[in-house]
């Protein structure tokens, strides 16, 4: 069953914006997304990569790529994530996950270390 439901994908154009929400399913205790939160993305024929990550003391990582023009937050009294996406550029093109787990992000990038899942929203970015 689902686990955590992500919304907010679409297509633009290059240079354009989006913001990807996600929050728990109602089968899904709060508590798991009370602690590491994080975005993962997949293109096609790629591994999948870790976007960025939000600890339960609010302690921010980003991969590389998406600094500057991505924002992580999160809401903690409604426990729902956002990933505001600006400039967007076409290598940001993929399926776009949220993820959660028990405990300090750490190595916030091992998306093996998250128990739970999104079932993914499509970010497609035209040039």
């Amino acid at each position: 069953q689902v686990q955590l439901v992500e919304s907010g994908g679409g297509s633009v154009q290059a240079g354009g914006s989006l913001r990807l929400s996600c929050a728990p399913s109602r089968y899904t205790s709060s508590r798991v997304t009370r602690d590491c939160m994080a975005w993962f993305r997949q293109a096609p024929g790629k591994q999948r990569e870790g976007v960025a990550a939000i600890d339960r003391d609010g302690v921010i990582s980003y991969a590389d790529s998406v600094k500057g023009r991505f924002t992580i937050s999160k809401d903690n009294a409604n426990n729902t994530l956002f990933l505001q996406m600006n400039s967007l550029k076409p290598e940001d093109t993929a399926m776009y996950y949220c993820a959660a787990r028990i405990g300090y992000c750490g190595t916030w990038y091992w998306g093996s270390t998250y128990g739970y899942w999104g079932q993914g929203t499509q970010v497609t970015v035209s040039s």
